[in-house]
């Protein structure tokens, strides 16, 4: 019997049970796939220029096209979209899995899947995203935005690993074709949802327009202070792929398996900080999330001075804790209080706004580290995000305070 009001309560609903474990089984393959699509460019060409080229095709659309997902996701039906998605995102992984294993695979076939891949992907995120309140309703909305978030890090600890094994023995195809088999679970829970359990605030609206969205934001203050901070985190903060290889690397000097280690232990971290999060959903604020934003600076902050290879180890759990723990509030505040009839397209900003320093605080971390050192960056980097928390709270807290008693 599952409490109603305990951290697992979103379990309660049949269709977030049914829809859980196929999304297990899509983060596991995702993850998978994600290792074998960069062992599969190293492979190929031995650049990581091509590498980063990739990554960029994938990451590109996310950009340029969750604004568009988020107008989709209030103007159909959003299971159907999802269908489609799930769909597109499976052909796609098939298609890269049968060109790896009948050995005809060439670069420009990866960059040309890799960011269709990324259109689909960009385009899912909101829906999904907004998808989830329909399933358990706004009571238990940021308690399943935990629970979907731990279940993402834990495919984010699993699939690697899976991936891993199957490159070694098999070679990368198996990687692409198991995921393209967790999109057809997906497909497959998606279709035994039952549509009057669903709990569907707003009706689609045709006409939706996403500069309704922008207007909705700049005037909900609180909605405003939270996607700025996490603008801020973001950019600067969560870059632990970028921190992890720069301190393992330059630092410590050491080789490929230790800074993949070092990966594993962040992902301890953001699955702790998840879990935490399920019991923590009641206390959710702007002041919540913008003072978790500032402890998530200090701790980046900390890992920049570690001493040492297992202390700076042992740093890392604590960042990714903060860090997810700090997004996870965000995101399910802004899905929360936000007017049903506009929570796709407002989805489709934050995304936005989460995914938009990217391009330019990854290059600019890049570079500030050849210039002024690899510590230097990291620590300058925490203090960013500890000062823009404090500084928007200091900016803003009267029209909080203001928008909290309306």
């Amino acid at each position: 019997m599952i409490n109603p009001e305990g951290s697992l309560r979103s379990f309660q609903h049949r269709n977030f049970r049914i829809l859980f474990p196929a999304n297990a089984a899509s983060n596991i393959g995702t993850w998978a796939q994600r290792v074998a699509q960069d062992w599969l460019v190293l492979e190929l060409t031995h650049s990581g220029r091509d590498l980063g080229l990739v990554t960029g095709l994938q990451f590109l659309p996310a950009l340029l096209l969750s604004l568009y997902g988020g107008r989709l996701a209030d103007r159909f039906n959003k299971r159907l979209l999802l269908y489609i998605t799930n769909l597109g995102g499976g052909v796609v992984a098939l298609l890269m899995g049968i060109l790896v294993m009948t050995n005809t695979i060439q670069i420009w076939h990866v960059y040309v899947l890799a960011l269709i891949l990324g259109i689909f992907t960009a385009i899912d995120a909101p829906i999904r995203q907004s998808f989830t309140s329909e399933m358990v309703g706004k009571s238990d909305l940021a308690n399943a935005v935990s629970l979907n978030s731990a279940n993402f890090n834990a495919g984010r600890l699993i699939g690697p690993g899976i991936s891993g094994l199957l490159i070694a023995w098999f070679g990368t195809g198996p990687s692409f074709i198991i995921n393209a088999f967790s999109y057809i679970a997906v497909i497959i829970a998606l279709s035994a949802i039952r549509d009057e359990e669903l709990h569907i605030e707003s009706a689609p609206q045709i006409d939706a327009k996403i500069r309704e969205a922008w207007a909705y934001v700049r005037k909900r203050t609180d909605i405003f202070a939270v996607m700025i901070t996490v603008f801020f985190a973001a950019t600067f903060g969560l870059n632990f792929q970028v921190f992890t290889a720069l301190m393992a690397t330059a630092i410590f000097d050491k080789g490929p398996a230790s800074f993949g280690s070092l990966g594993s232990i962040v992902a301890i971290g953001s699955l702790s900080g998840a879990l935490l999060s399920a019991k923590l959903d009641s206390k959710r604020s702007p002041r919540f999330i913008i003072a978790f934003a500032a402890l998530f600076g200090v701790s980046v902050s900390l890992t920049a001075i570690a001493p040492t290879y297992f202390t700076y180890m042992l740093t890392l759990p604590i960042a990714g804790a903060l860090g997810l723990t700090t997004m996870i509030a965000a995101n399910s505040y802004v899905q929360t209080k936000t007017d049903p009839a506009l929570r796709g397209r407002v989805m489709g900003i934050y995304l936005t706004i989460f995914l938009g320093g990217t391009p330019v605080g990854s290059p600019l971390i890049g570079w500030l580290s050849e210039s002024i050192g690899t510590r230097q960056t990291i620590f300058m980097c925490g203090v960013v995000t500890m000062v823009s928390s404090a500084l928007i709270y200091l900016l803003l807290r009267e029209r909080l305070f203001a928008s909290n008693q309306n």
